[in-house]
């Protein structure tokens, strides 16, 4: 065993990723024993297959956040780092979505784009499939997910062929994004039968195509999805994730896949610390999400990045999704400074009490739309129904017939109204901003604190990433140390640095 160490200079050289470290210390009989630690760079972390597949360098992804604010800008951003970033599709217009394909496939960098699932509306999902399939866009990452959906197959089996050398071509590659070990064992599964004898007969594919489609997964990587912000299940990373990735080996041994099946890690990944962890477990990738909304270019607007920039871990709740009101699913979302979470909350049980806006007692209606709407109810109606003639008439003729479906579409007004209103810092309406966030913006506050990196206009997506990847290592390195009874300074840390600095230490 070796004596800890009382000369410490040798932290300094813990950065220099691609050198080794040497220490050589006085053994227990006092002859002289040597620990060596290997050169270890962030692209050495993850999977490297998975890597050289999506045709990035790092195994760093950036999540897609809805309305944009996993912006164009964003995705670019981490594209040119040599990581990848989602495209935030859900809740905009198609042509919105369209024009970030466009703008995305220009810059010819890595990239991908969200797909949703839209249990209240699924043509809106069957068109936006129909989009990616239509544009070429070959990865997309679908959240959300309750159940596999004719979409995602449809999109997934799209020009599946046979290669020269007879292996299956699968053109279009899925990443999952799921907390629950059922819904990780569908993706993890061929596509249904039912939806490729469904695709068939419609003639989307043929019927060698089905065939093919039999034999692959619907999704060779899944991203398991811990306490995150947005729709979350709020699962502990180290519980879900050795979960999946038992459930990965199980079924790649069930079908005989000719790939792989990894998993890689969302949820609380903000520090170096986390990001160290994951890689520790065996992430493929790990994938980040709130901190990402605090950089400058994510399609947010400055006052929420700097309500981000005061978040603690604490200061994070569930309330009512607007996409799954009906349904009684949540999202996590900030709670500090703004009243969205109860306001949300008191409409849900609203919902849940009455069967229609006429049987709310009169007092407790007027409250609502004085404090909560600033509107009538009946004016909230009718921009809520010249919304959906537009978007979805099916949903208008519902209303009409069935005033509880009609009282859902008025309160969901609300809850889509605040996404917006923080988005784009309405002022008069902080108070109901609707910001999506996990405990994971609090720990990269308390990381950054005191560093250049804790003022909000000095946060960069790839400044952020390389960060914790270069920490990550950082922290693995020292960790080979300290398993070999090399005692480190108690003040030891990877404290935030300029790109430059991270450049020098690589070289």
């Amino acid at each position: 065993m070796l004596s800890p160490s009382a000369d410490q200079s040798f932290t300094e050289d813990l950065r220099k990723l691609s050198m080794p470290v040497t220490v050589t210390r006085n053994g227990t009989d006092g002859s002289p024993r040597v620990v060596t630690v290997p050169p270890l760079v962030p692209e050495q972390l993850g999977d490297r297959e998975f890597c050289r597949e999506i045709g990035i360098l790092y195994p760093y992804l950036g999540g897609s956040m809805a309305k944009g604010i996993s912006s164009v800008a964003m995705a670019e951003e981490l594209g040119r780092a040599g990581m990848l970033g989602f495209f935030g599709a859900a809740g905009l217009p198609l042509a919105t979505v369209e024009a970030a394909v466009d703008s995305l496939s220009r810059a010819g960098c890595p990239c991908g784009f969200n797909l949703i699932h839209s249990p209240q509306e699924p043509d809106l999902e069957a068109t936006l499939a129909e989009l990616y399939v239509r544009k070429g866009v070959r990865l997309v990452e679908a959240s959300a997910f309750l159940a596999l959906t004719l979409p995602l197959v449809r999109y997934r089996t799209h020009g599946i062929h046979r290669g020269a050398d007879g292996t299956i071509v699968v053109p279009n590659r899925i990443i999952a994004k799921v907390s629950r070990e059922e819904l990780a064992e569908k993706f993890f599964s061929p596509p249904p039968e039912k939806f490729l004898r469904q695709l068939l007969l419609e003639g989307t594919i043929t019927a060698e195509q089905a065939e093919l489609a039999a034999r692959i997964p619907m999704a060779q990587d899944i991203t398991a999805e811990a306490d995150s912000g947005g729709h979350t299940d709020n699962r502990p990373a180290i519980a879900l994730f050795p979960t999946i990735v038992s459930l990965a080996s199980r079924m790649e041994r069930k079908f005989s896949y000719p790939v792989k099946l990894r998993v890689g890690l969302a949820g609380g990944i903000a520090t170096p610390a986390a990001a160290a962890a994951a890689f520790a477990m065996g992430a493929a990738y790990i994938m980040t999400g709130s901190v990402n909304q605090a950089c400058i270019e994510s399609g947010t607007s400055d006052a929420v990045r700097r309500m981000l920039a005061e978040t603690r871990q604490a200061d994070v709740t569930m309330a009512p999704a607007a996409d799954m009101f009906e349904m009684g699913v949540t999202v996590q979302v900030l709670k500090r400074g703004t009243m969205f979470p109860m306001r949300a909350a008191k409409l849900y049980d609203l919902y849940r009490a009455h069967d229609s806006l006429e049987s709310i007692p009169a007092a407790e209606r007027e409250k609502i739309e004085k404090t909560i709407f600033q509107k009538s109810c009946f004016e909230v109606w009718q921009e809520t129904r010249a919304f959906f003639l537009k978007r979805d008439p099916r949903q208008v003729e519902r209303a009409e017939q069935n005033p509880k479906h009609r009282m859902a579409l008025v309160f969901r007004w609300y809850l889509g109204q605040a996404a917006h209103w923080a988005k784009d810092g309405t002022t008069g309406r902080t108070i109901d901003y609707q910001v999506w966030c996990g405990p994971a913006m609090g720990a990269f506050n308390e990381w950054v604190a005191g560093s250049f990196l804790e003022s909000p206009d000095q946060r960069r997506v790839a400044t952020v990433a390389r960060n914790i990847l270069f920490g990550a290592a950082v922290l693995t390195r020292s960790n080979m140390l300290r398993f070999q009874n090399i005692r480190l300074p108690a003040d030891f840390h990877v404290a935030p640095l300029e790109d430059s600095e991270i450049k020098e230490y690589l070289a």
